[in-house]
């Protein structure tokens, strides 16, 4: 199987023949996958990319016909009720299983980055541009996914034609170059390499006069419509061809000149800034990091591996990955480095790279080993950074401490805390992200202790921060917050009513849908709309609309009891497992009580009353700072009268 998109987008078989797509929405698909570059894309993202404006009523229903019909032409063969090998479904979302040298731009990509280290490479990368049909993705018209991976192959491109007519002229094999670089200076007419090789090429084939004429307008382009002037290369070459020298040829080397594409250090420093914009800034900066992160990695230069790992410190808040597959690359990646450097590795390094291990494990889904490796390297990276003294290491550190302190319920105060000194540290040290965090994690802590005053004197605070930091993010998870007291308040005398309590969750959980944070929204609103009803003692929520995401197996017990499936509902809740440590462990321990209660399941209403007994001063699901259940005291007194063990 080969998959091509550098051109329109179109697939063939081992032996030559094309596989038959299907229409402009299948090829976007697999497109929209392919530019993932392995890595799962949830439906909602691919609905959102497919359908910009506004996607119709049954538009993941839609999806999953593409998909069926993608996997029917990709492997044609598989017998029935068998797993697909090459479109998978993966978590909340499919992902695309090919070798990378099976789509020709990901191997145009592994090339350009060996071409960059290794001069031999010319002649592979001679055939690799060969290999282009036209911009990348041709036939994905209107898509805004398309637009921004045809922008950045192209500029992959453009360092291509370069980085081959460098390596060639400076091997004295500059011959026919010529063309190749007038097309390349026709498109491209900003690129102050292209006009210095294009000259290069020109001297090297005696065209002395016209390799000044050509530095000459390419002094008046950049001075006229881009107000720049010349660069160094392009100064010390019109200065040796009128001073006579002969055509140049030099040392085969790398690409290092200006104007080529960001390197690693670079591209992870533009991640760490696009991820606090939100939306596809997130989401790019996330597949930028790991771009950066592998192209690092080929250098075999672990020093600068540890630091393109570790510089992307960006403040997490929320314990579930918004792309698992990435967050675990990233972290074997880490644990690669920190294998690989040894115990004499320098202490600030060992401390990000840690960090980076606690952060990007986020508690929810790991398995309890894995869960143990993550905690352990936040606790060593905690240690290791108040040894230094590095504010900035130790808030980084703290970060990761935070997350994988949901080991049991009841735990708001001391995550407190923890936000309590990142925040101090933030302030103290001039750390405006760690600062919104520190807020941010006070507010999740304050919501849980039913403190709504304090909650919202952090809520308003954080929106300053956020205000003077360009973070846009912050308003929308406030909006939740104010939603989640609206909740509270609706059962006091006075207070705002069910459906106004219910329009506020909608219209922050609409503002939420495209944040990039798919971890933290999928299976929110349900959720909040379930707890809203709880409070209020309603049936829950029966619309089969609702996507209950990573909290369907504890909200399911109560939705099949509300809608007299009584016997569904036993097999459901024997079937929950124990909620993960996570931000959500009271609220799911909290239905997995309420169930047992009206089962009469004493076992499991022992269970959940041993669980929740340490969070009875707490509101179950406030620890998310982003809805409610009401207090864990009510649903612990009926778990315990269920199984008599008060």
């Amino acid at each position: 199987m080969r998959i091509d998109v550098l051109g329109a987008v179109r697939a063939f078989r081992d032996d030559g023949s094309p596989v038959p797509l299907g229409g402009p929405r299948h090829r976007e698909v697999l497109g929209r996958l392919v530019a993932a570059e392995g890595r799962m894309v949830t439906t909602e993202t691919l609905v959102d990319d497919l359908w910009a404006d506004q996607p119709p009523a049954r538009a993941v229903g839609a999806l999953r016909t593409f998909v069926a019909a993608l996997r029917r032409a990709l492997e044609p063969g598989r017998p029935p009720r068998t797993p697909p090998g090459v479109l998978v479904t993966e978590g909340p979302g499919y992902a695309l299983r090919l070798p990378r040298e099976d789509v020709d731009a990901h191997r145009f990509q592994d090339v350009l980055a060996r071409a960059r280290r290794t001069p031999g490479e010319v002649a592979a990368l001679g055939e690799a541009l060969a290999a282009w049909r036209g911009p990348a993705y041709a036939d994905v018209t209107g898509s805004a996914w398309a637009e921004r991976e045809r922008v950045r192959l192209e500029e992959l491109r453009a360092e291509a034609v370069e980085l081959r007519a460098r390596l060639l002229l400076d091997r004295g094999e500059g011959a026919g170059l010529v063309t190749d670089l007038r097309e390349h200076v026709a498109v491209h007419p900003w690129r102050e390499p292209a006009w210095t090789l294009l000259a290069r090429a020109l001297h090297h084939t005696g065209r002395r006069a016209d390799a000044l004429d050509t530095l000459r307008r390419a002094r008046a382009t950049l001075a006229d419509q881009l107000g720049l002037d010349p660069g160094a290369d392009l100064l010390r070459l019109e200065a040796d061809i009128l001073g006579g020298a002969a055509p140049s040829t030099a040392p085969a080397a790398t690409w290092t000149g200006p104007g080529v594409p960001l390197g690693p250090r670079t591209t992870v420093d533009v991640a760490r800034t696009l991820a606090l914009a939100g939306g596809d800034a997130l989401v790019r900066s996330r597949s930028d990091r790991l771009a950066a992160i592998t192209a690092a990695e080929r250098t075999g230069d672990l020093a600068l591996t540890a630091r393109i790992i570790g510089a992307y410190d960006v403040p997490a808040l929320w314990s579930r990955a918004d792309d698992p597959a990435q967050s675990r690359a990233v972290v074997e990646a880490a644990v690669r480095t920190l294998a690989a450097l040894g115990p004499d590795a320098p202490a600030d390094l060992t401390v990000r790279l840690l960090a980076t291990v606690a952060v990007e494990s986020r508690s929810a889904g790991l398995t309890p080993p894995e869960r143990d490796r993550a905690r352990d390297a936040a606790r060593r990276a905690e240690a290791l950074a108040r040894e230094l003294g590095d504010p900035a290491l130790l808030a980084f550190a703290l970060n990761g401490v935070f997350l994988h302190s949901f080991t049991r319920p009841g735990l708001a105060a001391a995550r407190d805390r923890t936000g309590a000194e990142i925040l101090d540290l933030a302030t103290a040290h001039d750390l405006p992200a760690f600062a919104v965090l520190g807020r941010l994690v006070r507010l999740q802590c304050a919501s849980a202790l039913g403190d709504l005053d304090a909650a919202s004197a952090h809520a308003e605070a954080a929106e300053r921060l956020a205000a003077a930091t360009e973070a846009p993010l912050v308003p929308l998870l406030t909006a939740w917050f104010r939603a989640r007291v609206a909740a509270a308040r609706s059962t006091e005398a006075g207070g705002p009513s069910p459906a106004t309590v219910a329009a506020h969750y909608r219209t922050a959980d609409e503002a939420l849908r495209t944040a990039g944070m798919p971890g933290l929204h999928r299976g929110l609103l349900p959720l909040a709309l379930l707890g809203l009803r709880l409070l209020h003692g309603r049936p829950a929520p029966a619309d089969p609309r609702l996507d209950w995401g990573p909290y369907r197996p504890w909200t399911e017990p109560l939705v099949l009891l509300d809608q007299g499936r009584e016997a569904q509902a036993r097999t459901a809740l024997t079937a929950a497992p124990a909620p993960p440590p996570d931000h959500m462990q009271e609220a799911l321990w909290c239905l997995t009580a309420r169930a047992a209660a009206r089962l009469g399941d004493q076992d499991t209403a022992a269970h959940a009353a041993r669980a929740l007994r340490t969070a009875r001063t707490e509101h179950a699901g406030a620890a998310s700072g982003l809805l409610t259940l009401g207090p864990v005291a009510t649903y612990l007194a009926e778990a315990e009268r269920c199984a008599d063990t008060r």
